[in-house]
């Protein structure tokens, strides 16, 4: 691989959303205060993820907009990470923010599985989640949006990583 950034932001985001996603799951919890609504709002997830992923494989450019996506998905993760009180709009919030997530994600695994670094990567990915897990059981956090908040500065880093290794072509 020319760009060395293509071989090791994808494991980073990959590890970190599964890493992070069970914080972001207590976080949405909070917000739909009940299990039905919840549910829908994983659903709303689930369906604008197949939507990111299609929209990826019927595109007719070859250039990738990755280094979006991850900034996208970064600013997302700050979003939430902002927003630690229940109030009667955060929901509708949610939702957006539940849209915009599961499209990135979608559009991101769609190419993520189209690199010829992918089967290495996930071999890596499955280690990397486990003793990361293993770690994030002995910090003490007072809330998880300090995690989520912290994971969205990663993503924003590694966009703007993306696109000056890009613009540098290294």
């Amino acid at each position: 691989m020319k760009i060395k950034s293509e071989r090791f932001i994808p494991l980073v985001v990959t590890v970190g959303q599964v890493a992070i996603f069970p914080y972001y799951i207590i976080w949405l919890k909070q917000v739909s205060l009940t299990f039905t609504l919840f549910a829908w709002l994983f659903a709303v997830f689930s369906f604008s993820a197949a939507w990111g992923y299609r929209v990826f494989q019927v595109k007719k450019t070859t250039k990738t907009a990755i280094p979006i996506v991850y900034i996208g998905m970064g600013m997302v993760y700050l979003l939430v990470g902002s927003m630690n009180e229940t109030h009667g709009y955060l929901v509708y919030g949610a939702v957006l923010l539940q849209i915009i997530l599961g499209f990135l994600q979608g559009y991101f695994r769609a190419w993520h599985v189209k690199q010829k670094s992918y089967h290495i990567q996930a071999v890596s990915h499955y280690l990397i989640v486990g003793f990361t897990m293993i770690g994030l059981s002995f910090v003490k956090v007072i809330s998880p949006t300090v995690l989520i908040t912290l994971f969205g500065s990663v993503l924003v880093g590694c966009g703007v990583w993306a696109f000056w290794k890009k613009e540098q072509g290294d």
